[in-house]
């Protein structure tokens, strides 16, 4: 009986105590300048973009937290309405066809090779560096409490097709934080959150976004001939990549690489000019191609894999 009476004394607020809290918290320390991490207002056509999936680097997660990061950055990089990006299973498949994955973990030049291939302007190459889970507490007479929290860090390569550059090294940590607690017996007893994982994850990447955004805006939209025919071009973009009729292009064959003479890094291509471009309807069942007519013509025959950019 005096347990039932103490119990009715007990404060709401007390009680209230016991329930379990979490909190997420994310921290940056990138290799961009800080006026660079202002939200993106780019409105133009979507750029292409693929994901690798991501390697682990800790002993956590086998199997599961790579990918698990590279999914949380390709529903961001969609969730922003600025990206197409490529699904996951199709670049493995062609990893998978083109014997890529033979050669262990993607580096830059098979990014480079890949990202030609699927017409893609950049490619995300990515890894997780740190991953760990302590679980702090107390337990006094009548008042138990425990803490987990789950820091994560995430690192990412952004490389430009065109020319195999990284344009951006970014990364990004997060921290999440779950609380319970109980009072005289009551209140939660919790053992490990595996939303602890996701949700620290997701805090570690939701900025990559603006970033990635950021540097290809520093770089003319461009897509890629599909095919030819007469005085049409075929393109690889259209409505839904956000191509306006009307939209004007110039187009180029690119031919064999400029390196520089000390990195010997490809820092351009011999470019022929074919001509600027009228995009005139859409095509197609996927909702992503687009006709364009040539209506100033520089000499050249245009042909598939050629490129179209934004006339200025």
């Amino acid at each position: 009986m005096k347990r039932i009476i103490l119990l009715c004394l007990i404060p709401a607020f007390v009680l209230a105590a016991c329930a379990p809290s979490k909190s997420v918290r994310k921290s940056q320390a990138m290799s961009v300048k800080e006026t660079e991490r202002v939200k993106s207002k780019y409105t133009g056509p979507k750029r292409r973009i693929g994901v690798v999936e991501f390697s682990n680097k800790t002993a956590y997660g086998k199997g599961r937290l790579g990918s698990s990061a590279s999914d949380i950055l390709i529903t961001e990089l969609v969730k922003s309405g600025k990206f197409i990006v490529v699904e996951r299973g199709r670049m493995e498949k062609l990893m998978e066809e083109q014997k890529f994955q033979a050669q262990g973990m993607v580096d830059s030049r098979t990014a480079v090779k890949l990202g030609k291939i699927m017409g893609l302007e950049a490619i995300v190459l990515g890894t997780v560096s740190q991953f760990g889970v302590k679980t702090e507490g107390h337990d006094y007479l009548i008042k138990q409490g425990k803490r987990q929290i789950a820091e994560v860090t995430v690192e990412i390569r952004v490389v430009d097709v065109e020319t195999g550059q990284v344009i951006l090294a970014d990364s990004g940590k997060g921290i999440t934080k779950r609380k319970w607690g109980s009072f005289l017996g009551m209140g939660t007893k919790g053992g490990y959150d595996e939303t602890l994982e996701g949700d620290a994850l997701r805090a570690s990447i939701v900025q990559f976004v603006d970033n990635i955004m950021n540097q290809l805006n520093k770089k003319p939209w461009s897509c890629m001939i599909a095919d030819a025919y007469e005085n049409e071009i075929y393109l690889n973009a259209g409505q839904e990549s956000g191509i306006k009729i009307g939209t004007k292009l110039k187009c180029y064959h690119q031919g064999a690489a400029i390196r520089d003479p000390g990195s010997n890094l490809i820092i351009g291509h011999r470019e022929k000019y074919i001509g600027e471009a009228e995009v005139v309807r859409y095509c197609g069942q996927s909702g992503d191609c687009s006709i364009a007519k040539i209506a100033r013509g520089g000499g050249a025959s245009p042909k598939k894999k050629d490129i179209c950019r934004l006339a200025k």
